[in-house]
């Protein structure tokens, strides 16, 4: 705030409500900015399912007694893990988007998903291995399938197990999501730059989106929070 008042910067929150909401003849429609965090929100639920599934199979495949299958994880691992994200994102999308025929929507998912995917599978791996070898062959000894005993007996207890850290997982991505305004997707960052750029409503955009994505993260902690309590109490 003092920075803005010694470059003499004028506020004018009064415009904010306008890049929020707009009325049209008496009818309320979506702002740029809930335009954006739309965009924002369908790129980080979508990332976030393939994400479960990408950390999944490659705790699977670590945990496999295949060496083929744990070295494929394994310098996945390491690839995500030492390179940028941005720089991830830049290969995705000029290097295999082309290829693969993908916008910049799908390639921002591919991106996103495969990045957290790397880490959300430790948290899976780690709770595969918190389950005790007793419930695994007591499936096994009522006849279950081992895509069964997992989708019945393991998977339903690790789950549970793992709520809080897939939840700071789910924070991270939200967060992350923001660096695909680099390929021109119209999500939440995009929009604020945009109307900076038109209105140079700087301080005021910034901090109506950095208060906007507080309130998603929040909102997602929260959830996680009472869901944890309520199992806690079950």
């Amino acid at each position: 705030m003092r920075g803005a008042e010694n470059i003499n910067y004028r506020w004018q929150w009064y415009r904010v409500d306008d890049f929020l909401f707009t009325s049209e003849n008496g009818a309320w429609a979506a702002g740029p900015l809930v335009q954006g965090l739309f965009v924002t929100l369908e790129i980080s639920v979508l990332s976030l399912f393939l994400t479960l599934v990408i950390g999944l199979a490659t705790a699977l495949l670590r945990l496999s007694s295949s060496m083929v299958g744990r070295g494929l994880a394994r310098g996945y691992l390491e690839l995500i893990r030492n390179t940028p994200l941005l720089i991830q994102l830049y290969v995705i999308y000029f290097v295999l988007g082309p290829i693969l025929g993908w916008g910049q929507t799908t390639t921002a998912i591919a991106c996103l998903a495969a990045f957290q995917g790397a880490y959300t599978s430790e948290i899976f791996r780690a709770g595969l291995r918190a389950i005790p070898r007793g419930q695994v062959e007591a499936g096994e000894s009522l006849g279950l399938k081992r895509l069964d005993n997992y989708r019945y007996v393991i998977l339903p207890q690790v789950l549970r197990n793992m709520l809080p850290p897939l939840t700071n997982e789910a924070v991270s991505l939200v967060k992350n999501s923001s660096i695909v305004s680099v390929i021109a997707i119209f999500d939440l960052t995009t929009q604020s730059r945009n109307l900076i750029a038109d209105t140079f409503l700087t301080f005021e955009i910034w901090l109506t989106v950095a208060a906007i994505y507080l309130a998603v993260t929040l909102a997602l902690s929260t959830a996680a929070a009472m869901a944890e309590r309520r199992r806690a109490g079950a």
